[in-house]
């Protein structure tokens, strides 16, 4: 029976988990026989280190979030590996994560967080561990903390990210572009959406984090007119309490929502969404095509991501000196406008490489450890899949 060790980063919801969880599902609906099993890295080291990390992260982004942006931009997003910082982290970690494998023993092991994969490459390039490894990308760039070369394959989210790792080096056939992989609970659709009234989706609020207040009392001052907000408040029970104390008809508390296939339904009811440029909730909503508008963004990754979608036009941000409704419903009623932007989301989802069948050949050839073949062979030794809509 094959084994599969996924790697996200801490604990706290993130992307990192909804990715490992979408890859997990998928593989098993592929083989239901493979044993999974997902592990942070610094809760394995030590839980009460864990959680001083999470708290200490959550309360340096809350209160000086200038400082993380710049942290992030000089010793993350650039040439990580090369600065003092990453290689403490290099040597305080690599010891656990070569125990880690060894106890586990996997047939291969998928990254969703680049410290992890930073850590697999180190180990790969010094000779200390042959299990091929996955880079599943998170956000719409890569950092430079991320392993590379030593890397087995890369499921990047766009043609963008392809070339830059084809840049660092690392061989083409080595690369694949998926998309930021999502759950296939996302791919179905449930409703049509056909009400009189706008429904807009507000998400943002789960964690506490970004400005998603000011939205909030900007709708407010605005009162009702021609669409409604439903605000996604997750476990954010001071948020959804505070919504619930306004009784405001047209801004509609959401409280926290377990089951994907509801959320899944959310959207497909809904005219647009506004939220923060996170990787895995815009490409959620890219897959339902829905209109995005941002109403903030977090420093460090999500400036970056803001950054890409707004360059392919696939997102519209808010202007706060504007009234916010003003602002969506031109949007919506624009019919060239629109067009636009779902032209520009084909063109997106145009990029995509590896599908269905192709996906699970590949998955199939890695757990098989195929001798002296890339993985470009591997898929040519089977069947031809097709990858069109």
């Amino acid at each position: 029976m094959a084994k599969v060790l996924i790697l996200p980063l801490l604990k706290m919801p993130s992307g990192h988990h909804q990715v490992a969880e979408a890859l997990m599902h998928k593989l098993k609906c592929m083989d239901s026989t493979i044993e999974m099993k997902k592990v942070d890295l610094i809760s394995y080291t030590s839980g009460t280190l864990e959680k001083i990390v999470t708290k200490m992260y959550l309360k340096w982004i809350q209160k000086a979030p200038r400082t993380y942006q710049w942290v992030y931009k000089h010793f993350i997003y650039a040439d990580a590996d090369q600065t003092a910082l990453m290689k403490l982290y290099e040597l305080s970690f690599i010891k656990q994560m070569e125990k880690l494998i060894a106890e586990e023993n996997p047939d291969l092991v998928i990254c969703t967080h680049s410290f992890p994969s930073m850590l697999l490459s180190r180990l790969k390039s010094k000779g200390k561990i042959d299990v091929p490894v996955i880079n599943a990308y998170t956000d719409f760039f890569v950092n430079g903390l991320w392993g590379k070369k030593e890397i087995d394959i890369h499921f990047v989210p766009n043609q963008t990210i392809k070339t830059t790792l084809i840049c660092n080096g690392v061989p083409e056939q080595n690369i694949f572009v998926t998309g930021i992989p999502i759950h296939e609970a996302f791919k179905e659709r449930t409703v049509l959406r056909h009400t009189s009234r706008k429904k807009i989706l507000i998400s943002g609020g789960s964690s506490g984090l970004g400005d998603l207040y000011r939205l909030l009392k900007a709708l407010k001052r605005e009162q009702p007119g021609r669409a409604d907000y439903y605000v996604l408040c997750g476990k954010n029970e001071k948020l959804y309490n505070k919504l619930n104390g306004w009784g405001m008809k047209h801004i509609i508390p959401v409280p926290y929502i377990q089951s994907r296939k509801e959320m899944s339904r959310l959207y497909d009811e809904a005219d647009a969404i506004i939220t923060k440029p996170g990787g895995v909730t815009i490409s959620e909503v890219i897959q339902k095509k829905l209109p995005i508008f941002i109403h903030s963004v977090l420093p460090g990754q999500e400036e970056i991501n803001l950054a890409f979608l707004k360059q392919h036009g696939l997102v519209f941000e808010l202007d706060f000196t504007k009234p916010v409704e003003e602002q969506v419903m031109e949007i919506l009623e624009d019919g060239k406008q629109l067009a636009r932007f779902y032209r520009r989301l084909r063109q997106y989802g145009s990029e995509i490489e590896l599908r269905g069948k192709e996906f699970d050949v590949l998955i199939r050839g890695l757990l098989g450890r195929k001798a002296n073949q890339t993985p470009d062979k591997v898929l040519k030794d089977q069947y031809y899949v097709s990858t069109s809509y």
